[in-house]
């Protein structure tokens, strides 16, 4: 296959993780991100430096930035959504596959703040896909979600599932980006295939996440927000399981020529969130104080993914526990934030 993967998002938590293992297998790169204020930019900023690309370069917008480590990446400072500017990077570069993780996150912040989740997770979305078709490229692998499934009894959560009923907006961005990915294969025969992300998590991850929260907490003495009494289970899956599980679909096509797919990924392996709180608390060597609260607006009880589908298809097979999960984030954590 081609050996050249533009990245969307790639300054953020999952995209980051995936441009280090490409680039270290020798594929060539292109990546862009907007680099907003959604969460601390600095932590964009160190993961882009990782990277090889200094923080003073990447702060202009639509500019060619190289990286110092890897002579086959070029990173841009570019919205998704800018329809003006984003075709210029398909003619400039020959994409082989598009990876399509760039998105404005969080099941909270959506409810308050939707216009931004329509602007880059569908307007954005659907310009990336015009791009595609106008420049020829064959193959995109995008981040769905699991929170598309909504509150759904029935576990484990199986592909076949209906997902016609979001409690969130992001959750009905993410749907909708399912639909336009089907409408495209089906119109222009571009392969898509999308991944419902469970609960990802693991060092550089995304301070709005729980683990991330939690730790915080935990090191400063402050009480955690346990939401529902804590009778919430979540499938966590660890940073690098993901990644194998991302490039397997990138490397492979979806099978008996079929042009689109829709795959769950995550651990199949639940844990309840006072589980996952005395892992924190073993890892920290400290008891964490907990606050409880009621259920939050479009949260969900609980994530389990049945990935039969993915290791079927891809050979996908997750093995980190959630200890060791757990224990490499609070390592990197301690050593980040000199804790």
């Amino acid at each position: 296959m081609d050996k050249t993967i533009f990245i969307t998002g790639i300054a953020g938590f999952i995209g980051f993780h995936l441009a280090q293992e490409l680039l270290k297998r020798g594929y060539q790169v292109i990546g862009i991100d907007n680099l907003n204020t959604y969460y601390d930019v600095d932590l964009k900023y160190a993961r882009l430096g990782l990277l090889g690309i200094a923080k003073q370069d990447s702060e202009f917008y639509n500019r060619e930035v190289g990286s110092s480590k890897y002579e086959q990446l070029s990173f841009y400072q570019l919205k998704l959504e800018d329809r003006a500017n984003l075709p210029g990077l398909f003619r400039k570069h020959e994409v082989g596959v598009v990876c399509n993780l760039a998105a404005q996150a969080g099941v909270r912040y959506s409810i308050e703040n939707p216009e931004v989740y329509v602007d880059t997770n569908i307007t954005g979305f659907l310009n990336l896909l015009q791009c595609m078709r106008e420049y020829k490229v064959s193959k995109l692998v995008y981040a769905s979600s699991s929170s598309v499934y909504g509150n759904t009894g029935k576990v484990p959560f199986t592909i076949d599932q209906n997902v016609d009923h979001p409690v969130s907006v992001y959750a009905a961005t993410k749907k909708s980006n399912e639909l336009l990915a089907h409408t495209y294969a089906h119109l222009f025969g571009i392969q898509t295939v999308g991944l419902r992300f469970f609960t990802v998590y693991g060092p550089w991850g995304r301070p709005d996440m729980a683990m991330y929260l939690f730790a915080e907490a935990i090191s400063n003495d402050k009480p955690i927000k346990v939401f529902n009494q804590g009778n919430l289970s979540r499938d966590f899956t660890y940073i690098d399981d993901i990644i194998k599980g991302v490039i397997a679909t990138i490397e492979t096509d979806l099978p008996d020529h079929k042009n689109y797919g829709i795959y769950n990924i995550g651990k199949s392996k639940p844990v309840k969130l006072l589980d996952f709180i005395e892992a924190l608390e073993k890892s920290f060597g400290k008891t964490a104080k907990k606050e409880m609260l009621p259920m939050q607006p479009g949260d969900v009880h609980q994530t389990w993914a049945d990935v039969s589908a993915l290791q079927r298809d891809f050979g996908y097979s997750p093995s980190t526990d959630i200890q060791t999960g757990i224990d490499r984030f609070v390592e990197w954590y301690k050593d980040y934030y000199r804790v």
